[in-house]
């Protein structure tokens, strides 16, 4: 990513105060309180950015559809606007912004640089206060405008909700392309809004559960090259490769820890059993943790990486446990009818997201770390894989329609009602958010 900051700088916040309006203190009047059981999104309004061109619309549209995605916000249409912003310097009339019940209002420029580079700034204001929330300036060379956009979205998030946003960031996927007895698979990446998607590899092999580093923009995947299941780091920028094992017989669900030193997956071995293993990164030296008859699958780290959650069918079918980094005290958590699957950490720490088949549904839920508070997001006819945004508020996972076809992805808050559609060019599966960007 170094090459990339060297393009893509914040300057100087724009906080000094224009025509007698300091910027406000974290008690703002327009906030949203993320913790609530039920979020009503604030009306905000998003005027397109003043520029000499069509990408300062092109900017703000970016922005608003950020912030709408999130169901946080309610982006008011530009019809109802009254004042035509034509210089985001001055102070807008916060009158004319009020009547059409605007609690926020978002205005910017974009313009060139002598170098060449895209300046573009924005200016975040609360109407019913009549006060400037925040205000910042971002340089950035043409093919970056779109993480400008996705900077500005997320840093109007953070102010208004308290809490890092998750648009400047990326999702690495399973692209699936041709007939479903010769499907084509291949591993695939995209900004988390579907947009600048690229493959990552041929297609020539299978390709598996990607999982994106917490603290690099690094994956490690499974590949069947030569028939056989290898565990692969590919580094996403260069594209440089490096083969972490081949192991015999399968490999499922490789994870990294908290940080990025090590791997974490089940293998395998020659006595049938399904067992986990941490691999150290550096040594390439695998422990054991677990010694199960059973099957013991899809191992993820807590954000400290002090424990371990994973599925096991030890008590004849598949529930999820939890154990320390070392593989001690390892103990049942979930206890709900039907089968659980595929559990993963949030990064805030506070709940595991899993997989359940349960009355003929497959199910996305969450649940607190000991196993209560269980609450189901979204039911269908087969979906699993969840991955969390980095900030621990929203989920994707894939989902197979009942009539057949392929899988497609989606992603869901917390309250399980804002579901939306990711779009990808072919079927997509098993996605992996990345961290946010640097």
């Amino acid at each position: 990513m170094k090459k990339l900051l060297k393009t893509l700088v914040m300057a100087a916040a724009l906080a000094g105060g224009i025509g007698g309006f300091a910027v406000v203190p974290a008690h703002a009047l327009v906030e949203i309180d993320v913790n609530k059981g039920t979020i009503e999104p604030l009306p905000i309004a998003i005027t397109d950015f003043l520029a000499g061109d069509a990408l300062g619309a092109e900017i703000s549209g970016i922005v608003t559809a950020d912030l709408k995605r999130s169901g946080l916000f309610a982006p008011i249409d530009k019809g109802a606007f009254i004042e035509k912003i034509s210089n985001p310097d001055v102070a807008p009339r916060f009158d004319d912004w009020k009547v059409i019940n605007a609690q926020a209002l978002v205005t910017g420029r974009v313009s060139k640089e002598a170098d060449g580079r895209v300046r573009a700034e924005y200016r975040l204001w609360d109407t019913f206060a009549g006060q400037q929330l925040s205000g910042e300036q971002f340089f950035a060379n043409d093919t970056n405008t779109r993480r400008v956009a996705h900077i500005i979205a997320d840093a109007i998030y953070e102010r208004l909700t308290g809490e890092k946003g998750y648009f400047d960031t990326r999702v690495v996927y399973i692209d699936e392309s041709g007939a479903k007895n010769a499907r084509k698979k291949r591993l695939a990446i995209m900004d988390q809004d579907g947009a600048n998607a690229r493959f990552l590899s041929d297609g020539k092999s299978i390709v598996l559960t990607p999982r994106f580093s917490p603290n690099r923009q690094e994956i490690t995947y499974m590949s069947y090259e030569s028939g056989q299941p290898k565990v692969y780091l590919l580094q996403i920028e260069t594209g440089q490769r490096e083969l972490v094992g081949n192991f015999p017989g399968m490999t499922f669900a490789p994870r990294f820890s908290p940080d990025g030193q090590k791997v974490i997956m089940s293998l395998l071995r020659d006595d049938g059993n399904s067992n986990i293993f941490a691999m150290d990164l550096r040594s390439r030296n695998t422990t054991r943790l677990t010694n199960s008859t059973a099957i013991d699958t899809s191992p993820s780290y807590s954000p400290d990486g002090s424990q371990v959650v994973f599925t096991s069918d030890r008590g004849g079918r598949a529930q999820i446990y939890l154990m320390g980094a070392d593989g001690s005290g390892q103990n049942r958590i979930s206890f709900g009818d039907g089968v659980y699957s595929t559990p993963v950490w949030s990064p805030r720490g506070d709940l595991i997201a899993f997989t359940k088949q349960s009355g003929g549904e497959f199910q996305i839920g969450v649940m607190r770390t000991d196993g209560s508070g269980e609450r189901i997001l979204s039911s269908g006819f087969q979906q699993e894989g969840p991955t969390w945004a980095p900030n621990g508020r929203v989920l994707m996972f894939f989902r197979d329609a009942a009539g057949g076809g392929g899988p497609k992805l989606f992603s869901i808050d917390l309250t399980g009602r804002n579901e939306q559609p990711i779009p990808t060019a072919n079927y997509g599966s098993d996605p992996a958010w990345s961290p946010l960007l640097e």
